[in-house]
């Protein structure tokens, strides 16, 4: 059964004292973090509650079964199971597994959703969760694969994106440095899903180019909506075309 690798994050920047309404952008020089509420990551906490609530729920029950009806493979897509394109997304493998990717979620939502809202927040993370999905099926179709690594792949290349487009460089934080560990993990170690990491990567660039794009203008904003969406659409649509083919 595939599963992402482990995760070893250096720290992440810290949020510091909230910048002023004309500065609350990436700096040129570090981040600028606001410190936040639970109500300005409220996506952020829901995402980790339920895949940690769910991995207890399957632990205390010591339901192997569970699992099961969870991942994702060509043959139960083939029996209509479209709904585990995104609830393998919330299913793992061990302690290590759900604690890691978790710890992972739990930054990267406290570093940017307050920046972009809940909303495109939410949407950059299940595009990115569809990608992986996508990316797992067409590279490795009939391995049960699940974990929410596509996802957090995804919004790892995001933040690596916006850094970018803000003009710093994401090789000098904790961010740039867990990305690149992360590459190197899937790519030695076997059994790990390469599909699925470098899938949900790929979607979370993409969309992170738009959804954390420093201009604020309303079209910007209104892109960063639309423009996960139209990708989330258009990988169900492939993953359709795939399992039909």
């Amino acid at each position: 059964m595939s599963f992402p690798p482990p995760q070893i994050p250096p720290p992440l920047p810290r949020a510091t004292q909230s910048a002023p309404e004309s500065k609350k952008r990436f700096n040129r020089q570090r981040p600028v973090f606001r410190k936040t509420s639970s109500s300005k990551t409220s996506f952020t906490n829901a995402i980790v509650s339920i895949n940690v609530g769910l991995y207890l729920w399957m632990s205390i029950t010591n339901s192997a079964t569970a699992s099961d009806n969870f991942v994702i493979a060509r043959y139960f897509l083939e029996q209509g199971e479209w709904y585990r394109l995104i609830s393998c997304g919330f299913v793992h493998f061990g302690l290590f597994h759900v604690a890691m990717n978790m710890l992972l979620a739990f930054q990267l939502g406290q570093m940017f959703e307050p920046q972009i809202g809940s909303l495109r927040f939410g949407l950059l993370y299940f595009a990115s969760l569809l990608g992986g999905s996508v990316g797992a099926l067409m590279l490795s179709p009939n391995s049960p694969t699940g974990g929410a690594s596509g996802a957090v792949f995804g919004l790892m290349a995001a933040a690596v994106v916006g850094m970018r487009q803000a003009g710093q460089n994401p090789m000098r934080s904790g961010l740039g440095l867990t990305f690149v560990i992360n590459i190197v993990i899937t790519l030695a170690i076997p059994g790990i899903s390469i599909g699925g990491h470098f899938g949900g990567a790929a979607v979370g660039a993409i969309c992170g180019a738009v959804v954390l794009a420093p201009n604020k203008r309303l079209i910007t904003k209104t892109l960063g909506v639309v423009v996960p969406l139209v990708i989330s659409a258009a990988l169900i649509y492939a993953a359709v075309i795939f399992v039909n083919a």
